[in-house]
């Protein structure tokens, strides 16, 4: 039986808490961690992303109306929550739909449902203080970089990538700073490399089968009504323009052709 760190959840030998770096944040984080997220997930990015925010906290449960610990983070006068997760009436961080007038005075809280989006729905489903909430979203810079994870949507991400979109939108909103942006995509990535590794090795028949992981361009997205349904509520809205770059001056060879102006999504 392996040594465990009970404080990453990775075995003594993989342990990663050497390698991680606070990054101070003045948003508080609270990770809403279902109970299969905390006890079976093996992949789990909530956890390792805790780590790296000394502003943040995980909870965990289903359902959040009864409990405690959560209600006085939103019963608290000095706290401003907001829910992150996507819908019609969301604010877009990426547009600059949130600005500090919008809380002035108080700490700006932001809840995640550290779940998959099937877990995620009912958790917020049983949870009917959750609902009432203030919802903010953002748009993607990148698809999501889940390789050993089929995501059900195009623009659904893992709980570590929606935590760096969402400061990265913080910080173009002037609504806070980040410090190390590449951070948490550096550990996503390492995380993804000791599991690829584990799968695609032969002497490990057990782990997946030994049959490793699918290329993600091959993989067949959702359908059907269920598809329709998602596309409600998980859109891509678009990022704002760039205003137009100044035209270069023409090199005294040649003309150089111009690009077109484009934004990420």
């Amino acid at each position: 039986m392996r040594v465990m760190c009970y404080r990453c959840f990775w075995p003594q030998s993989l342990c990663w808490c050497g390698s991680l770096r606070p990054m101070p944040t003045k948003t508080r984080f609270v990770f809403l961690m279902h109970p299969k997220e905390f006890k079976q997930e093996k992949a789990g990015t909530g956890r390792l992303t805790h780590l790296c925010l000394p502003n943040s906290e995980i909870q965990v449960g289903v359902g959040f109306d009864d409990h405690e610990p959560v209600q006085a983070i939103l019963r608290d006068p000095a706290n401003h929550c907001m829910l992150l997760y996507p819908g019609p009436q969301a604010r877009n961080l990426s547009l600059g739909e949130l600005s500090p007038a919008d809380y002035a005075g108080k700490r700006l809280v932001v809840l995640l449902l550290d779940a998959t989006w099937a877990c995620a729905r009912k958790m917020l489903r049983l949870s009917k203080t959750l609902q009432t909430l203030p919802r903010i979203m953002f748009t993607p810079t990148a698809p999501s970089r889940f390789i050993i994870k089929q995501q059900p949507q195009e623009g659904c991400l893992s709980t570590l990538e929606a935590t760096h979109e969402t400061l990265l939108a913080l910080e173009r909103c002037g609504l806070d700073t980040y410090p190390e942006p590449t951070q948490l995509l550096g550990i996503f990535d390492r995380m993804q490399r000791h599991q690829i590794a584990c799968a695609n090795d032969p002497n490990r028949r057990s782990y997946r089968g030994g049959k490793g992981y699918s290329d993600p361009a091959t993989r067949r997205p959702a359908r059907g009504h269920s598809a329709s349904r998602r596309n409600y509520f998980i859109k891509l809205p678009p990022l704002p323009a760039e205003p137009p770059a100044a035209a270069p001056s023409p090199a005294p060879t040649a003309a150089s052709p111009s690009a077109p102006a484009s934004s990420a999504g």
